[in-house]
């Protein structure tokens, strides 16, 4: 009879403990934006402009008055060594 008992009291407590981390696991799931929160914005681009020959990212910058770090921001992929006619950059939008 005892060992009834304690095999019926320890299911008991086993299924308690599960229901609790079940619960708990739940509740972390809704809380946890998952990897959203981790990918970096996309900017918002308002303006663009077309790379013509002779253009460097330095001389674009001075020609719509941005700062470097906010054109690197609006343009996150660009290489500035590597820039080529017709190609679009982001010069007025926000990140």
């Amino acid at each position: 009879m005892e060992k009834a008992v304690t095999n019926g009291a320890v299911l008991l407590h086993s299924i308690f403990i599960l229901t609790l981390l079940l619960a708990v696991s739940m509740a972390n799931a809704r809380s946890f934006k998952g990897f959203e929160a981790l990918a970096t914005k996309t900017p918002d681009c308002f303006s663009v402009y077309g790379v013509i020959q002779g253009d460097t990212c330095f001389a674009v910058t001075q020609q719509f008055n941005i700062t470097q770090p906010c054109f690197e921001g609006l343009n996150p992929n660009l290489n500035c060594s590597a820039l080529f006619i017709g190609q679009w950059l982001c010069v007025a939008g926000s990140f």
